[in-house]
């Protein structure tokens, strides 16, 4: 094969292209990764194998790789068109808009790149990849919008990534495979769910802890101060990142088996998701996920400068955009997957990807960003205001209860995705800049207030 040339010319851990097993069916993948997988495609490499110069036939086999290896490449032009838009002035909404479809295939050859260093470093270090880079792209949008001051952004694009996880695309992903399979039962490992629906649970502890901090001092049964709610928020933080890396370890060291059974049952039957080698050697992946990473920034720094102008042209709140766009938008390519999962009837895919990628946000994304800025001088903290933690916290719960029994059909889904329509409304209907969520949230409607809801 043509990629046996430039895997032993790259790979310096690989002996003649070969593998072990245990990289071929240890080397970290999750459901994250096997999500993605499912919108690849194997690229033809018969006109590069002609090439004689090797330098040249490894650079054209990654090229090929890179950008027509997934099925996502028709939006890889969107990347060059919103550079271009910013710096020609076509229009803050155009770069608004070109930047976040961008971000869709660049957030899905992540995930590829983070599998493809896996093989080489085994499924450790490769879990480990995973567990940061799987939501890169809230993660560097959350400190750019950090940067730039904008609080209230980062906290409903944080909440709007959880709820999408857990209602939209766990709800989408049940009713599809619900009706996809109505005459077969279909059923899921509750252990998984339980896990993750445990940590989430915690999660939301850590946010009403400083809502209702609030809620006391407003009506006098406290007298605690600002700065108290900042260092509660700080020390909630820290035992979110604490509980995570116990979640780590308990994901890829002693209980390891629960995440991976549903891979090693399919490994040999489903072409989608198993890859027996590596395509991409491992400084080539490196360099490429280094490059990824700096176009994701660029492009998070415009979704992020030019949000306010999106939301004047298109009449549409801040709000909205962050809890239900960014969201939508960021994570397609993994949403996507889930769903022809659960068609497959692989219902622990699909729950490894939602509610996984609910708890890396939760768990990981969410402290991070409030110790980031805590270093950065800002003062973050995770009072998501009451409207979004009482959106959050129901979400979870029903998102619990409905995977309680270990079962699923196209009405659980069905409910789910209702559940975050009504979610959307709400903050479609909310037209109030971020600025003034918290008169809203205290229940004291100022005069500009009032006049921002639009009238049903």
């Amino acid at each position: 094969m043509a990629s046996a040339g430039y895997e032993a010319l790259e790979g310096g851990n690989l002996k003649g292209g070969a593998l072990s097993k245990e990289m071929r069916h240890g080397h970290g993948r999750t459901a994250h990764n096997m999500s993605s997988s499912s919108l690849r495609k194997k690229s033809d490499l018969t006109l590069v194998s002609k090439v004689r110069c090797g330098l040249l036939r490894s650079l054209l086999t990654n090229l090929q790789e890179i950008f027509l290896g997934t099925k996502l490449f028709v939006l890889f032009p969107a990347v060059p068109l919103a550079i271009a838009a910013h710096y020609f002035k076509f229009g803050r909404a155009w770069v608004f808009a070109l930047s976040l479809l961008g971000l869709t295939p660049l957030a899905e050859r992540v995930s590829f790149l983070t599998e493809q260093i896996a093989y080489y470093t085994g499924p450790t270090v490769g879990g480990l990849l995973n567990a940061t880079c799987g939501n890169a792209t809230e993660l560097i949008i959350a400190i750019f919008a950090l940067y730039g001051g904008k609080i209230e952004v980062v906290k409903c694009s944080l909440v709007g990534s959880i709820l999408s996880n857990l209602l939209l695309v766990l709800g989408t992903s049940l009713l599809c495979g619900g009706l996809a399979n109505l005459r077969k039962e279909q059923s899921f490992d509750r252990k998984q769910a339980d896990v993750n629906s445990g940590l989430l649970m915690l999660g939301a502890l850590c946010h009403m802890l400083p809502l209702m901090f609030r809620h006391a001092i407003s009506s006098g049964e406290l007298t605690v101060t600002t700065v108290s709610t900042l260092e509660l928020s700080r020390a909630c933080s820290i035992v979110m990142l604490l509980a995570y890396i116990a979640y780590l370890f308990f994901q890829l060291k002693t209980h390891r088996q629960l995440f991976e059974s549903q891979e090693q049952e399919d490994d040999d039957n489903d072409d989608v998701t198993s890859e027996d080698e590596p395509v991409i050697g491992l400084p080539s992946a490196l360099a490429w996920l280094l490059g990824m990473t700096i176009v994701i920034a660029v492009l998070s720094e415009y979704v992020v400068g030019t949000i306010e102008a999106a939301s004047e042209s298109w009449g549409i709140s801040v709000s909205f955009i962050s809890i239900i766009l960014l969201p939508i938008v960021g994570n397609a390519a993994e949403h996507a997957g889930a769903i022809i999962f659960a068609f497959k009837n692989k219902l622990d895919i699909t729950l490894g990807v939602s509610l996984g990628s609910a708890t890396q946000v939760s768990m990981f994304v969410v402290p991070l960003s409030v110790i980031v800025a805590w270093i950065m001088g800002i003062q973050m903290d995770l009072d998501f205001k009451l409207l979004e933690t009482g959106s959050l916290l129901l979400a979870i719960l029903v998102t619990a209860f409905t995977l309680q029994d270990g079962t699923s059909h196209y009405l659980k889904g069905f409910v789910l995705l209702l559940c975050y329509i009504v979610i959307g409304a709400c903050f479609f209907v909310l037209k109030t800049p971020p600025n003034q969520t918290n008169d809203i949230n205290l229940g004291v409607l100022t005069t500009k207030s009032v006049a921002a809801f639009r009238p049903c």
